[in-house]
């Protein structure tokens, strides 16, 4: 079989255009430097001018609440959920499994959502909506899969297990070394053997 090689044009990666670089750089520089970091970092980064900004999003405001809109957290806590099977238990112990590897990873900052939610002080930042439907959707999640295991309120077991995963977190920022996610896994067990005790 012949080949032939590819031309210049071909062997050009084409670049992303000007609202995925702002999204990109967004969700790098928020991460790492909190939301609150400048617009001219953002545009720097990205490469663009400041207008595109604007018409894309009509401002800051606009591009922050579009990176935690898209991020892949959620898709990635499924993902997680998905590679541990079906039973539902392995599949919430295999979350905090997965928060012990992540947290442990050098340029961990916290939870991007929580950080955003308690930086934006104003109640009317378009952020706050997307930190909710976040939250919720973990929740939504969570309540599922004790649902499956027969949990007697799988609406209570899945604040509980949100609370401890904002724990870790959080607590993995400020003392990275006491392995917050073994010590939330082992109380999430608790949250699961419910389940198996009989009910009154």
């Amino acid at each position: 079989m012949t080949t032939t090689s590819p031309g210049p044009r071909e062997r050009q990666t084409t670049r992303p255009g000007p609202r995925e670089r702002l999204v990109e750089a967004a969700r790098d520089l928020t991460y790492t430097h909190g939301v609150h970091v400048g617009v001219d970092a953002i545009l720097k980064r990205a490469d663009v001018a400041r207008r595109s900004l604007y018409q894309h999003f009509g401002g800051k405001d606009g591009l922050v609440a579009e990176v935690l809109r898209s991020h892949p957290a959620r898709a990635r806590y499924i993902e997680v959920m998905d590679d541990a099977g079906d039973d539902p238990r392995a599949r919430v112990l295999a979350v905090f499994d997965e928060l012990e590897v992540i947290t442990r990873r050098p340029g961990f900052h916290g939870c991007r959502y929580t950080s955003a939610d308690v930086a934006l002080t104003d109640p009317a930042h378009p952020a706050h909506a997307e930190v909710r439907a976040f939250k919720d959707g973990l929740h939504e999640l969570f309540a599922a899969e004790l649902t499956r295991h027969g949990h007697p309120d799988p609406e209570c077991g899945a604040d509980q297990l949100l609370v401890l995963i904002d724990g870790t977190l959080a607590h993995a920022v400020t003392r990275p070394d006491a392995h917050p996610a073994l010590a939330a896994r082992g109380i999430a067990e608790m949250v699961l053997d419910r389940a198996e005790r009989p009910r009154d």
